[in-house]
């Protein structure tokens, strides 16, 4: 079975980290996956030593793609354009839809029209997702399936096998707090650098990794605001640090008795929750749905409240300040990711709705 994936943006992100996760585990089951990209953000190198990837904005090309390769089934995530594409190309077999942005104005124009193609199903990465995806469609079936992890990959390390001489460096004494995502308005970063302004002075025990946003739209707006404030000796920011490297990064926010904070306004799922905690890093973020789905409060990490800063400062250092406590979300947090988002539980569930939509025979797919 072959199976193409379109999707608008190449990133460094959860949709493609989660497609990566996927994409390698469908091998085993006989699903060969390729994906189809407008643009690139950055993302190449997660994804093209997993899959073939198409990197094209010509309609024709794109075109010439879907006719030529005899896909069983295609998955369009949050790119609307494509259905004019499947049309030209007068591609009849099944489509899947995934809906992926998690702000309900931006999510309406890929659900607005599909131009005559019939989705088989709707695809969202959370339960909350599905309440806001069915404001806008109730024709469609909705179905909730998890992104999944590689928990061969994303794993607690030992000392031994950190990679201590690569960047970011970690410092003596110092406990570390990761913030891993792109620097845009629904990350928030400015709220990131409100926290370690407050922290600052209250303690010097700290230090703040900022991973990723070399591309991010707001990268330089973020740059001029955290020199302005002058954190750069508190917040260390690592504008690219390779995916391959990132269970090594979470490995040293752990062994210094760390944790991560999601400042994010809004989520549809979080794949970086679930990578720290499977790691072994404690979690801070914002109690708010899908938060709330993946990360339970005193549990797997602490959720403060909205946007406030003083509370997430305090729930940061009960973490930080409580090393049996830190311990024990530890080992409940990898736990927790074993059950519910290992790649292997997952990723069955989508084995199965491409076995039953492609109505291909189960032993075909299974590779027998």
């Amino acid at each position: 079975m072959k199976v193409l994936v379109i999707w608008r943006l190449l990133t460094v992100g959860g949709v493609n980290a989660g497609w990566r996760n996927r994409s390698n585990y469908f091998k085993k089951h006989g699903i060969d996956t390729e994906f189809l990209y407008t643009t690139d953000h950055g993302g190449l190198h997660i994804m093209e030593d997993v899959a073939p990837v198409y990197l094209t904005k010509d309609e024709q090309e794109i075109i010439k793609i879907i006719k030529n390769n005899s896909y069983d089934a295609i998955i369009v995530v949050d790119t609307g354009a494509a259905f004019k594409w499947l049309k030209k190309a007068n591609y009849r077999g099944p489509v899947l839809v995934e809906a992926r942005t998690p702000e309900l104005i931006k999510l309406r124009p890929h659900l607005k029209s599909f131009r005559g193609i019939e989705p088989e199903a709707i695809i969202v990465p959370s339960h909350y997702q599905k309440r806001l995806v069915s404001i806008l469609t109730d024709e469609i079936p909705i179905h909730v399936i998890y992104n999944g992890i590689d928990t061969s990959f994303y794993r607690a390390l030992t000392c031994k096998e950190i990679n201590f001489d690569s960047d970011p460096i970690l410092p003596n004494s110092k406990k570390i707090i990761g913030w891993i995502g792109r620097l845009d308005k629904r990350k928030n970063w400015q709220m990131l650098l409100e926290v370690a302004k407050l922290m600052k002075n209250q303690r010097d025990d700290i230090e703040f990794w900022v991973i990723g946003g070399a591309q991010s739209v707001q990268r330089e707006e973020f740059a001029a605001k955290w020199q302005e404030e002058q954190l750069t000796d508190i917040v260390k920011w690592f504008p690219v640090i390779p995916y391959q490297q990132m269970p090594h990064v979470y490995a040293k926010i752990r062994q210094s008795g760390g944790c991560t904070l999601a400042t994010t306004k809004t989520e549809s799922f979080g794949n970086t929750f679930i990578e720290s905690m499977v790691c072994g890093v404690p979690v801070v973020a914002s109690n708010m749905m899908p938060v709330t789905e993946l990360v339970l409060h005193g549990e797997h990490g602490l959720l403060f409240r909205g946007q406030n800063v003083e509370d997430t400062v305090n729930q940061l250092s009960v973490i930080l300040d409580d090393p049996s406590l830190h311990e024990q979300m530890s080992k409940a947090a990898i736990e927790r990711v074993h059950e519910k988002f290992a790649i292997e539980v997952v990723a069955e569930q989508y084995v199965h709705l491409l076995k039953k939509i492609g109505r291909i025979d189960s032993d075909e797919v299974n590779g027998e």
